[in-house]
This record gives structure tokens, sequence and C-alpha cells, in this order.
């Protein structure tokens, strides 16, 4: 079976880095966007209940009392609580965050699986190899075509958090807290032996 070319190996490789690399970049996009989202749903909110409970006091006040400013602050704030609520039901963010968080999961799937033909290329016949990136690049035009927009401020969020914040970046420390003692790295995997009789106390 036909192997990779050593003439097409590099750029191969290249090519199916780069993708990756940009992948990571919208997947992170696609979250920071959710997250907006979702705490521009919940700042409405608040400002919702808050122009709701002011709404009640008011309209007390103007039962039990006679002031005119009170008469009129309660009309004004039924108004700004009926804009707040048009703005929901028009834009819903809440539905938007949902919509960017679906996006982000299916990325994700089609990261890994990127992360996975690079880490299986160097064993990968080359027929193979193109087959599963081209079959990658139509997975992922499609989850494209079906995503929300994104703009210029969750993309610097993103990269900010992958490049200063070290999002998806893990010590082999950390990662070990979550493995068994054979496959553990920091410190140097154990002997089988001690493996063995680890797993014998048990």
């Amino acid at each position: 079976m036909k192997t990779m070319p050593p003439d097409y190996d590099i750029a191969f490789e290249d090519q199916v880095r780069e993708c990756f690399g940009r992948l990571v970049y919208t997947h992170k996009t696609h979250e920071r966007m959710a997250d907006r989202s979702a705490d521009t749903l919940r700042r409405y909110k608040i400002v919702q209940i808050t122009l709701s409970a002011l709404t009640s006091a008011g309209a007390i006040g103007v039962v039990v009392g006679e002031e005119l400013w009170v008469e009129v602050a309660t009309v004004g704030i039924s108004f700004m609580t009926l804009f707040v609520a048009a703005y929901l039901k028009n834009f819903d963010p809440g539905a938007i965050a949902q919509k960017h968080r679906d996006a982000a999961a299916k990325l994700w799937n089609v990261r890994e699986c990127y992360l996975s033909l690079l880490t299986d290329l160097s064993r990968l016949p080359y027929e193979a190899a193109v087959e599963r990136r081209d079959e990658l690049q139509a997975m992922l035009a499609a989850l494209y075509e079906g995503a929300p927009q994104t703009d210029g401020k969750a993309y610097k969020e993103a990269q900010r958090r992958l490049k200063e914040m070290e999002d998806m970046t893990f010590t082999d420390d950390e990662i070990d807290c979550f493995l068994p003692l054979s496959l553990k790295r920091s410190g140097g995997r154990p002997k089988q032996k001690e493996v063995n009789q680890t797993e014998g106390k048990r």
C-alpha cells in the first residue's frame, strides 16, 4: 500500500495543522459568543425583574397616594419594561447563545478528529490520509454553512484565552490527576511490577 511520499509529507501535514489551528480558534470564538449572549440575557432579565418590581410598587403608590410624580414615574417605568420585553422577544439572546453552544459542540468533534488525524498521520497510507482530510473538510463546510455569525470582539477574546490564559492547555500533572497509575507521565511511568503491586492492594 502506498505510503505518504516524502516530498508531499510536510506540505500535507502543514495543511492539516493549519486547518486544525483555525478550527481551534473558531471553536473558542463560538464559545465566547455563547458566553456573551448568555451574559446579555442575564443582565436584561435582572433589569426586567427590577423594572417589574418598580412598576408594581408604583401602581400601589398610585392607588394609596395622590402624588403626580409617582404616576409619571410609573408610566415611564412601564414603558421601559415594555421595551425590555420587546427586545428579549425580538432578539432572544438566549436562543442565540444556544445556537453558538450547538455550533461549538459540533466543531469540537471535528477539531478532535483533526487532532486524531495529525496523531495518526505518520502511520496512515497517503490515500487514506487524503480521504480523511477531505471528509473532515466536507463536514466542516456543512457546519460553517449552518453556524451563526461571530464577530471580531469574540475572536479577540478567544485569542486572549488561548494565548495568554492557555485555555485547552494542560500540564502532565493536570492530566495525570485523571489517569490510572500505569498511564501517568509525571515522575516517570512506574514499572509494570510496581503497577501490579499497587493494583493488587486495591
